[in-house]
């Protein structure tokens, strides 16, 4: 197993994807091949430092970095030499099964759709968080803003593809999908909302337990949640926002919102597409990209991508 790291990806690189890399390697020192990608002069003494000179660590040279602020798909294109732009060549000709980055998140997207491209079937890839449930389990809702405009159909294929991660990478045997809406009952809600549920209710390769609230996120009345991209964003900030007040008010040690961390899952994967490729936060922190490298490992080890390739050949 192969995994690249772009280790100038992140507000505080190259040091804290080092320090993850090492407390990865402190319990799977033989897990996986890494190739760290960066500026050899930075990340050499680095890995030296932390004592990562092992045999399955590769540093790979990218003499440039593309910024938090360049467009992306401009970016891509000029800095062929980038970590990103190297970590994605080495993705797509198979010399490495996944890539992790916790850099400019548009040209990872780009770089992703361009370059890795979409399983045959699906129409739009997309990106879920992670939701902590209040016993103790762990749901998902998708798409957490990738696609911001959605017709039914998005909906429906988000459901199987958030389905199968449930199932393969998060370890629920029969996930249940909710819709999310303003009520309970059937034929509330928008215009995607009442052409999606029908939808739902006939695909045949997810477990669809209904329409579900807002105030049902984390409770577990479903184990996936669709919606469309510019609801699943507002309410990925609205979480996010929520812990920061807790940070404020000193109660980050509550064990319930301490899951609400985003460290503590790392990063998301882009869903849907031929590859693993998973897209940190930009404050990562050494844990996060443990986690991510973590992530990446599971979905080369458990096939994920080819079964996902599978199911959307069945449909």
């Amino acid at each position: 197993m192969n995994i690249a790291i772009d280790m100038m990806g992140g507000d505080f690189a190259p040091l804290e994807p080092v320090k993850g890399l090492k407390l990865y390697m402190q319990h799977n020192s033989a897990a996986a091949n890494i190739f760290c990608i960066g500026d050899e002069a930075q990340v050499k003494p680095l890995l030296d430092e932390y004592g990562l000179s092992a045999s399955n660590v590769t540093v790979i040279h990218a003499p440039e970095v593309i910024g938090y602020h360049e467009h992306p798909t401009k970016a891509l294109k000029e800095k062929q030499r980038s970590s990103i732009a190297i970590g994605f060549h080495l993705l797509a000709t198979g010399k490495v099964d996944a890539f992790i980055s916790a850099g400019n998140t548009g040209a990872m997207l780009v770089g992703t759709m361009f370059t890795i491209k979409a399983i045959e079937g699906v129409t739009r890839p997309t990106i879920a968080t992670v939701v902590p449930k209040l016993n103790g389990s762990t749901g998902l809702i998708l798409d957490a803003g990738l696609n911001v405009d959605c017709k039914p159909e998005h909906l429906s294929q988000f459901a199987t593809l958030g389905s199968l991660y449930a199932k393969y990478i998060i370890g629920i045997l029969n996930p249940r999908v909710g819709l999310l809406n303003v009520g309970e009952e059937e034929g509330k809600g928008n215009v995607l909302a009442q052409a999606t549920y029908p939808l739902l209710k006939e695909n045949s390769s997810i477990h669809f337990v209904g329409n579900v609230e807002g105030r049902d996120l984390i409770h577990d009345k479903a184990d996936v949640v669709v919606c469309d991209g510019f609801t699943g964003n507002v309410v990925l900030k609205m979480a996010e926002s929520i812990y920061d007040i807790a940070q404020t008010r000193h109660l980050q040690n509550d064990e319930y919102l301490h899951r609400f961390h985003y460290e503590n899952y790392g990063g998301t994967p882009v869903l849907g597409v031929a590859k693993p490729v998973i897209i940190g936060h930009g404050i990562s922190s050494d844990k996060a990209f443990m986690n991510m490298v973590h992530l990446a490992a599971k979905m080369v080890e458990t096939g994920f991508c080819s079964v996902l390739k599978e199911a959307f050949h069945e449909e």
